[in-house]
């Protein structure tokens, strides 16, 4: 099945669209196959899958890991609709403290590359929604952090009514005033694909 990666304006950042097959009996899609995403220049080596569920108004982030534990994501959504974000956290990068928004969901089935250097987030817009994400490297709860996500020097716009339902860490986050005063990542962010 043919993918076309399409980047956005975060560089590195790219939405990746597969060729499914849809019909009576169901579908079928190939979300990973390493030779075809190396010929778009996604080349990596997954050594952990993810899986989490969240009801409608969660919303988780925005997440990363520090450089003792760099970790690039592949996210898809496989059940709902998710309206997901990503930061750019790298100091000196001409998108500094920009974001992107991609609604992901089971139907559009479109994947989400989020490289080393970058926050990431997800909204959950339906009543449930199931998120999976490959990574390049462990969970490793010493290298993790966020930012707030809801810091006005970022400014993502959520397609929420009310306050989200958040995690007592992810309440806590730091703004992004305070991730400055020791920054993680610099432009340009180390490569996190095998050598």
């Amino acid at each position: 099945m043919e993918i076309r990666v399409e980047p956005t304006r975060l560089d590195g950042v790219v939405v990746v669209e597969t060729d499914f097959v849809r019909d009576e009996r169901g579908f079928f899609v190939e979300t990973w196959h390493a030779r075809r995403f190396a010929e778009h220049g996604l080349a990596y080596e997954f050594v952990q899958d993810n899986h989490s569920r969240s009801g409608r108004g969660v919303l988780r982030g925005i997440h990363y890991q520090d450089l003792t534990a760099p970790m690039t994501k592949l996210v898809r959504c496989t059940a709902g609709c998710v309206f997901d974000a990503v930061v750019d956290l790298r100091v000196g990068s001409p998108t500094f403290a920009q974001w992107i928004g991609v609604d992901l969901s089971a139907a559009n089935m479109r994947q989400l590359l989020v490289p080393v250097g970058f926050g990431h987030a997800f909204l959950t817009l339906t009543d449930g929604a199931e998120v999976q994400y490959k990574c390049t490297n462990y969970y490793t709860p010493a290298a993790e952090a966020g930012l707030a996500w809801n810091d006005p020097d970022i400014g993502i716009e959520w397609p929420i009514g009310a306050a989200p339902i958040l995690s007592p860490r992810d309440r806590r986050a730091p703004s992004l005033a305070q991730y400055l005063r020791q920054p993680v990542f610099t432009y340009p962010a180390p490569d996190a694909r095998p050598r």
